[in-house]
């Protein structure tokens, strides 16, 4: 699978989107990543996921929550029942501000590809 399509999700989204499914298990086709802003992690959170930072990992293992691979999680529970399929925000990439209609085009929000930022690059006459 590409990595356009396994974007990155943070434990304070699973935490929010678990808020009120302790019983299930949460699958990610993705990256599990640390947020250290957010404090709390939910007692026995467990998650299926592709890859798992180490501080995330420690973080849901000391709060008494479980992490599995989808070889582990799929010889547990071949059917997949009680399970919460979560996915990243997939236009949080940086490649994606480029997208959308041409740079300069009146009301475009899409940033140009430039070789370097100064004040001969991008702004030159016309632009001032």
């Amino acid at each position: 699978m590409s990595r356009h399509n396994r974007p990155p999700l943070s434990l304070k989204h699973i935490a929010k989107y678990m808020k009120d499914k302790t019983s299930k298990t949460c699958v990610i086709v993705g990256s599990v990543l640390d947020d250290p802003r957010f404090l709390e992690i939910p007692q026995g959170l467990q998650i299926v996921t592709l890859r798992i930072s180490e501080t995330a990992r420690a973080r849901v293992e000391a709060a008494g929550g479980k992490v599995l691979t989808f070889d582990q999680f799929a010889s547990q529970n071949p059917t997949g029942t009680s399970t919460v399929l979560l996915r990243g925000k997939k236009t949080a990439r940086e490649s994606y501000k480029h997208f959308g209609p041409a740079p300069g085009c009146k009301g475009s929000k899409a940033r140009p590809y430039v070789r370097s930022e100064g004040r001969k690059f991008e702004r030159a006459r016309g632009r001032r």
